[in-house]
């Protein structure tokens, strides 16, 4: 198999552009979606100072080093979930990486600011552990751009996540989730902080190629809490879907894109929306649409219930 660009030896082939790379075409191809994702979407502009939430993933460390090749400027932030061995396997791959590149990395410790690993909080609250780490996760991913005063924050996402994703929320009709499942989400007040996704136009198995070719040392395993994860199963079924029908994932959610934005001409703005209802947070000061913030409802519910020295 040879490139279709320059006819070198090809390393992947990507039916759904009925294309295949070589090594050079195709870091060159992965920067120009990201590039073309960053400039059609209005993300953001040279001079603004991005935030990326890493995870020691193929997603998250490769979006970093693409950011920084096309001239970005670009830190990492890190949450360490307290999670044993893959804790410390994850953040030791975010810190050698930060480390070889000179780029700045910010890290907020569980253990050490909400007095307990993310397993010991969900059992404390009684909650699914995915559905605590979400909270947590969103809570300190906004809380260190907006206070580290970032112009935006970027996450690894691509385009298989979005598709399955995309895929659960219309099984369930989670129509609240759905007008809020776009690649860039704007900062609809004081206190958030603008969200982009620039790998929403590639493939997982595209930028796991790009993080192998680039050398790139991510952790490979999937976080042990994942297991039974449905959004897995989303991803299982589309992949099957995908290789019967090639550009079937870019189909679904390309489209739903499309029609999003072919409706906000005709519907108020979700900033509109979300400016009617916002409001601080009483407890920690951070944008809600409740009396108290989800955050803050699960560490009191936290300190309430159980012996771990929870601090808020």
């Amino acid at each position: 198999m040879r490139c279709r660009k320059c006819r070198e030896r090809a390393v992947l082939e990507i039916p759904r552009h009925h294309t295949a790379f070589c090594k050079t075409c195709l870091t060159d191809f992965v920067c120009a979606q990201a590039e073309r994702a960053i400039t059609e979407e209005k993300m953001f502009a040279k001079a603004d100072h991005v935030l990326v939430a890493v995870s020691g993933g193929k997603d998250s460390l490769s979006l970093l080093d693409i950011l920084h090749k096309l001239g970005y400027q670009a830190d990492a932030f890190y949450v360490d979930l307290g999670i044993g061995e893959y804790s410390r396997q994850s953040r030791a791959k975010v810190e050698q990486f930060t480390k070889a590149r000179g780029v700045a990395l910010h890290i907020h410790e569980l253990k050490e600011d909400e007095g307990a690993g993310i397993n010991e909080l969900a059992d404390l609250v009684h909650r699914p552990t995915c559905s605590v780490c979400g909270t947590l996760k969103r809570y300190h991913f906004n809380r260190t751009a907006v206070e580290l005063g970032y112009h935006v924050l970027a996450t690894g996402h691509n385009l298989d996540d979005e598709a399955s994703r995309l895929l659960g929320n219309v099984l369930h009709w989670q129509t609240e989730y759905l007008d809020k499942q776009g690649p860039v989400l704007p900062a609809s007040m004081e206190g958030f902080a603008k969200k982009v996704k620039p790998l929403f136009r590639l493939a997982e198995r595209e930028i796991a190629a790009y993080a192998i070719v680039n050398r790139i040392d991510y952790i490979v395993e999937e976080c042990p809490n994942s297991k039974g994860a449905k959004m897995l199963l989303y991803k299982d079924i589309l992949n099957r879907l995908e290789s019967e029908s090639p550009g079937t994932k870019q189909a679904f959610y390309w489209g739903f894109l499309a029609k999003q934005e072919a409706d906000a001409k005709t519907r108020p703005s979700m900033t509109d929306n979300d400016q009617a209802v916002l409001h601080p947070c009483p407890t920690c000061g951070q944008p809600t649409t409740a009396e108290t913030c989800s955050y803050c409802k699960l560490m009191a519910r936290a300190k309430k219930d159980g012996p771990a020295p929870v601090r808020m």
